[in-house]
């Protein structure tokens, strides 16, 4: 599904991209041979994966708020990408409780400050915009899969955040981008599970807490061990927004909506995570469910990536175990002192094995 020749001197923005999910696009985009520059605030987290894989040396760093709208025009018109991936944002619910301003400043009015640059940025031709899979309206039941044309919504603000950075989206899209007043710019939005793998510390997280629980052999503090998410590794869905950004440079009809998830397994709980990942690691935590009445989370999330099997032929490369697995090797490869790019290039490149032997045509 990804094709290196295609990315071979592409022009790539990455907002965000001192970020977990950001990072690991930033090594794989250099890997295949992209220019990439990045526009973010300072690395999330002490450590970060940014950081420790000194992913600054494959990238052209500009540090940067997104609500700084002209150093951001100028930083997009300076450099003339030709693809953005937007995936700068306040990514954690807990925050978006304690900060409901900054939350829908970061993911709402940054999201616009973005489309506008690009707007009068003429050399970028594709816009990937990351928003998530808790922008659906959820009623927390869990009978239902989201697809990509159900109701927008969402509980918490944080939710509700990219519900709106969802609707914003809609309307540069048909105000501005995706032919319209002769403009070519095309403009797509992807929304994946909850995705884990090595190098996130951010707080609030799950797998994060349990490496923290490791590392400083304090009890892991939880609050609902029974909520169900979609879990997938990170690789899986940035495959798919690399691999929908050079299907949208050849043909605009894909410049809509599109969900990553797992597939054809079972979601699973917080506690199974738990469970698996203590097996992983070969030690026990001691697990204390959080006493005080957290704010709201709805209990089961499940995703739809039908739409993604069969118009871009991508489904998931990692089962849930194997994602937990390469998550617990990298964190105890990076504990052991390890190589932290020569390991994070090592399983992008193995996960990009398990492409080719799905398709035959790509490298």
């Amino acid at each position: 599904m990804i094709d290196q020749s295609f990315w071979q001197g592409k022009r790539v923005m990455i907002t965000g991209h001192t970020g977990f999910k950001g990072t690991w696009l930033t090594i794989w985009l250099s890997s295949l041979g992209a220019e990439v520059i990045g526009y973010s605030d300072a690395a999330p987290s002490k450590p970060s994966m940014f950081e420790v894989t000194c992913a600054s040396a494959l990238c052209t760093p500009i540090q940067g708020d997104l609500l700084q709208y002209e150093r951001l025009l100028n930083t997009m018109q300076k450099y003339q990408p030709e693809i953005v991936f937007h995936l700068a944002a306040q990514p954690i619910v807990q925050t978006s409780y304690q900060d409901p301003i900054g939350t829908y400043r970061a993911n709402v009015l940054g999201t616009v400050h973005v489309l506008e640059a690009v707007r009068y940025t003429p050399s970028v031709r594709i816009i990937v915009n990351v928003t998530s899979d808790k922008c659906y309206a959820n009623d927390g039941l869990g009978s239902y899969a989201f697809s990509e044309q159900d109701r927008l919504g969402g509980h918490d603000p944080y939710s509700a955040s990219k519900a709106c950075t969802e609707i914003v989206t809609t309307s540069y899209q048909q105000s501005f981008f995706n032919g319209q007043k002769g403009n070519d710019q095309r403009l797509a939005s992807v929304r994946a599970g909850n995705v884990i793998g090595g190098g996130d510390w951010a707080e609030g997280r799950l797998v994060p807490d349990i490496v923290r629980s490791y590392e400083q052999g304090s009890p892991l503090i939880i609050r609902n061990p029974k909520a169900i998410r979609p879990w997938q590794h990170v690789l899986d869905p940035l495959h798919g927004y690399v691999g929908l950004a050079e299907k949208l440079w050849e043909d605009a009809s894909y410049a809509e909506a599109w969900n990553f998830g797992p597939m054809q397994e079972p979601t699973h709980t917080v506690h199974h995570v738990i469970e698996r990942m203590m097996t992983l690691w070969g030690e026990k935590l001691t697990i204390v469910t959080d006493s005080v009445q957290a704010p709201y989370e709805a209990p089961i999330l499940r995703l739809d990536s039908s739409k993604a099997v069969s118009k871009l032929d991508w489904y998931p490369k990692l089962s849930t175990q194997e994602a937990l697995e390469w998550t617990v090797q990298w964190y105890q490869h990076y504990a052991a002192g390890g190589q932290m790019l020569t390991f994070t290039l090592t399983q992008i490149h193995t996960f990009m094995t398990k492409v080719r032997g799905a398709h035959g045509n790509v490298t």
